[in-house]
């Protein structure tokens, strides 16, 4: 998987500091944005927006994604492209067992091998693509406002979230914090504010250093 930053508002800690500041008529804007978030209000933080373009994740992931609706995504149609090529991701469950992995992987070929005769005996590619595995993986184009960033990183970025989003979304708040370091200051998942808001608890919080996880 790779997650590129296209763009960004610029200044965005600054902005939603006007932001925070305009409400209140404070002169600064630092500590009126970070009040703010503190208090929960984080309408301020919906004038700045990312955009990512995220490669080689799969459609099981996309499903997820796409129930986030506060955001905007284009991705690579499987009606006007070549389906049959696309690699599969193969979850570190399968590949780490040696047996099924051959399975998985047969299965990779024989859904392939299906597409093309599909498709070189007239069969059009949006029917052919009904024979793709939910693992297929595509190419997307996303951009949400830095609120439902906030919101995403602390469904996803939890140890309790699929492992294939998590690990896009880990990606995804490195680059939020490189950009935005106030807005994302304590983004994540519950534990890194201190409260674990799941009624089963994992046992092993995150922490803001997710290199080490």
């Amino acid at each position: 998987m790779k997650v590129t930053l296209l763009s960004y508002t610029q200044s965005g800690d600054y902005l939603a500091g006007y932001a925070a500041a305009v409400c209140t008529r404070s002169d600064k804007p630092d500590k009126a944005r970070d009040h703010a978030l503190k208090a929960g209000h984080e309408s301020i933080a919906e004038h700045v927006v990312f955009t990512f373009e995220i490669e080689d994740v799969s459609r099981v992931t996309l499903a997820q994604l796409t129930r986030h609706r506060l955001a905007s995504y284009e991705v690579e149609s499987q009606r006007y492209t070549d389906n049959g090529k696309r690699p599969v991701a193969v979850p570190p469950s399968i590949a780490a067992n040696g047996e099924l992995d051959a399975k998985f992987l047969r299965l990779v070929q024989m859904s392939r091998e299906f597409y093309e005769e599909a498709t070189a005996a007239g069969v059009p590619r949006e029917d052919a693509r009904f024979a793709a595995l939910e693992g297929t993986c595509t190419r997307l184009m996303m951009t949400m406002n830095a609120r439902e960033l906030r919101h995403f990183f602390a469904l996803r970025c939890c140890n309790r979230a699929q492992w294939e989003i998590r690990h896009m979304a880990d990606m995804m708040l490195d680059i939020c914090k490189d950009k935005c370091p106030a807005l994302f200051a304590d983004a994540g998942p519950g534990c890194v504010r201190g409260r674990c808001p799941e009624v089963k608890p994992c046992g092993n919080p995150r922490t803001h250093d997710w290199e080490d996880d």
